[in-house]
C-alpha cells in the first residue's frame, strides 16, 4: 500500500500536459499561460510623473520652507498624453499631471499639497530631492523582458500586464475534458424521484464542481448500475475524454464489478490502495491509450478529499500549470485531535485569525460520510501517519481548499 506522497508521485509521473490553444485576453483570466509573455517596449516609455504637481530644478528648492518658499515662474502645463514642449532653466517649474512626461531641465516633482499658486508663479514650501516622486523610463516594464513566464496563472494582474504589452491573444493550455462516472444500484439520480432506500448521487456533481474549479471541462457520464456491461459500455464512452474520474465501487465487495470490468478493459492500475483518511480505497490508472483513471471512493467526504489530494494536481499538471498543489499553511489546532496510526488524516477545519496566530478547529464530526461537515470548511489539517492525536496548541500544517478565501470582516479590521 502506497503512503499519499508515493501515490501523488506515482500518479503525477503518469500525467502529461494537454496541449495548448489561443484565447482572447478576455478570456485568459483562470487559464495557465502557455507560453512566455515579453515587453514590447519600456514602460514607461519615459520618466514620468507620480504626483499632480510641480516639475522642478531640486538645486532651486533646496532651501525652500513654510516661512520662506522658492518662488518659480511658471513655463508650461504638461497633461498626461502630451509631450513637454520646454526645459526647464533656473528659477522655473512645469506644472504636471500624474502619468505626464517630465521635461528636460526638471529632476524632481513637488506635490500640488506643498505649494501654491497664483497661475503665474508658484511658491514651494518644502525641498525635493532628486528623483522625488517621479518614475523612472521602464520602471515597471523593460522592452524585451520575459514579463510573465509559460506556466503561471493568468490573474487580474496578469491581464493588466498582457493589456500593457498589446497582447490580444495569449497562448494558454487547453482545459482537460474529465468524464464524471458514478456507479452502484444505491445511487439515486438528480432527475429521479426520491426514494427513501436510494442514496441521492451527490458525488458526481461534487466531482464536476471541483473539476470546474481546478480549470477542467467536465462531462457528465451518469450513473453505471451495477451491472458489467452497463459500466463496460460508460468506462468506454468515459475513455473518449482526456481523463476519468469515477466514484464508487473500489471497496471490497460482491457487487463492486469496476475493479473486474478495469482490468477487462486492459487499464494499466499502478496501485489500489493507499494508507490516507478518509479515502484509503483510492485507485488510479492507465488506459492503453495514455487516458488516467481515477478511482474514487463512494463515500462523499472520502471522494473530495481524495479528489484534493490526488486528482488537483494531475489537472493542474495537465493543464501545464507550474505550481501543481493547493497552497498549504501553518497552524495551530484548536482543541485536542484524535485519530489512529498508520494512514495520513485529512481532517475538515475552520481557519481562524486569533491574537495566538492561525487556528484551525474542527468543522464537526470527521465520518466519511458526512458530507455537511465540509461546508463551510477552509482547509485539510494534515495528521501524519504517524500521529495517533494532535494536541490543543500544537503546530500543523493545513492544505487550503478551492475557494475558501474569503471571511465576514475585512482584513485590515485584524491588523
Amino acid at each position: 500500500m502506497k503512503t499519499v506522497s508515493e501515490a501523488i508521485k506515482t500518479v503525477l509521473e503518469h500525467i502529461n500536459p494537454c496541449g495548448t490553444e489561443e484565447v482572447s485576453i478576455f478570456d485568459s483570466a483562470g487559464r495557465v499561460l502557455a507560453e512566455d509573455v515579453y515587453s514590447n517596449r519600456d514602460h514607461p516609455p519615459y520618466d514620468v510623473s507620480a504626483m499632480d504637481g510641480y516639475a522642478v530644478r531640486s538645486e532651486d528648492i533646496k532651501d525652500a520652507s513654510k516661512e520662506h518658499p522658492a518662488v518659480l515662474r511658471i513655463v508650461e502645463d504638461i497633461m498626461a498624453g502630451s509631450m513637454p514642449q520646454k526645459t526647464i532653466q533656473t528659477g522655473e517649474a512645469a506644472r504636471i499631471m500624474t502619468g505626464a512626461p517630465v521635461p528636460q531641465g526638471a529632476d524632481t516633482v513637488v506635490r500640488v499639497e506643498d505649494t501654491d499658486t497664483d497661475g503665474t508663479v508658484v511658491k514651494i514650501f518644502t525641498p525635493s530631492s532628486r528623483g522625488t516622486d517621479i518614475r523612472r523610463k521602464g520602471e515597471n516594464l523593460r522592452e524585451g523582458e520575459t514579463v510573465l513566464h509559460r506556466g503561471m496563472d493568468i490573474k487580474p494582474a496578469e491581464v493588466g500586464i498582457l493589456a500593457m504589452v498589446k497582447k490580444k491573444t495569449v497562448r494558454v493550455g487547453r482545459k482537460p475534458v474529465v468524464a464524471v462516472l458514478s456507479t452502484g444500484d444505491e445511487l439515486e439520480g438528480l432527475d429521479e424521484e426520491f426514494d427513501p432506500l436510494k442514496i441521492p448521487d451527490a458525488n458526481s456533481y461534487t466531482l464536476m464542481a471541483q473539476l470546474a474549479l481546478t480549470g477542467a471541462e467536465p462531462e457528465l457520464i451518469g450513473i453505471a448500475r451495477d451491472r458489467k456491461d452497463e459500466l463496460r459500455d460508460k468506462l468506454l464512452q468515459a475513455l473518449k475524454c482526456d481523463a476519468v474520474v469515477v466514484s464508487g465501487g473500489v471497496s471490497v465487495g460482491h457487487h463492486d464489478f469496476v475493479k473486474e470490468t478495469i482490468k477487462e478493459l486492459g487499464i494499466d492500475m499502478k496501485f489500489w490502495r493507499v494508507a490516507i483518511r478518509p479515502g484509503h480505497p483510492f485507485a488510479f490508472g492507465i488506459s492503453q491509450e495514455g487516458t488516467p483513471i481515477f478511482a474514487l471512493p463512494g463515500n462523499p467526504v472520502s471522494t473530495l478529499v481524495c479528489f484534493e489530494v490526488f486528482v488537483v494536481p494531475a489537472i493542474r499538471k495537465m493543464l501545464g500549470a507550474k505550481r501543481l498543489f493547493r497552497k498549504a499553511i501553518k497552524v495551530t489546532v484548536g482543541g485536542m485531535v484524535k485519530d489512529k496510526k498508520g494512514r495520513t488524516n485529512f481532517m475538515r477545519v475552520r481557519i481562524e485569525n486569533t491574537p495566538k496566530g492561525t487556528v484551525a478547529r474542527l468543522t464537526g464530526r470527521q465520518g466519511s460520510g458526512i458530507l455537511m461537515n465540509v461546508v463551510g470548511a477552509d482547509a485539510l489539517l494534515i495528521v501524519p501517519e504517524e500521529y495517533d492525536r494532535l494536541e490543543d496548541g500544537d503546530s500543523a500544517v493545513c492544505q487550503l481548499l478551492c475557494i475558501q478565501s474569503f471571511q465576514e470582516r475585512p482584513a485590515v479590521s485584524e491588523v
